[in-house]
């Protein structure tokens, strides 16, 4: 066995260091469902997700009586009266949407968004109190 390879048996978290591999900005679980959230909505907004999930994304300003309330493309959250309902994406996406940044939310391109999310979750991820997380 060659004296510089690592044992099945050891530790991988140093050998991972070693190699930055865990310094590529990699999100926590809770921050990363919130960021896939986000981006699945992003693309709901732009037409870029498939229609069943885009038919679940009203925004505010396509509601009858609410077309004045432009507020930088937020969507309609239905009202749930169970925990488990608040899971559901048509729930979890316009609220994950709506309670992010307006700069965010006016990102034109995917890139630009998913660049500038990572940038805000990975910055939250070490706080506990995010005001970014949606119910999941």
């Amino acid at each position: 066995m060659c004296p510089d390879r690592n044992k099945k048996s050891d530790n991988i978290t140093p050998v991972l260091h070693q190699l930055h591999w865990l310094q590529l900005h990699w999100l926590p679980v809770h921050q990363r469902i919130t960021f896939k959230l986000a981006m699945i909505t992003f693309k709901c907004l732009h037409g870029l997700a498939p229609s069943y999930l885009a038919d679940v994304c009203i925004p505010v300003s396509s509601v009858v009586g609410r077309w004045q309330l432009r507020l930088a493309e937020t969507f309609v959250m239905p009202h749930t009266r169970t925990t488990i309902s608040q899971r559901d994406f048509a729930v979890s996406g316009p609220a994950t949407w709506n309670s992010l940044p307006i700069e965010l939310r006016t990102s034109l391109s995917t890139q630009t968004f998913a660049k500038n999310s990572k940038i805000i979750y990975s910055s939250t991820s070490t706080s506990e109190d995010s005001c970014l997380t949606g119910p999941i």
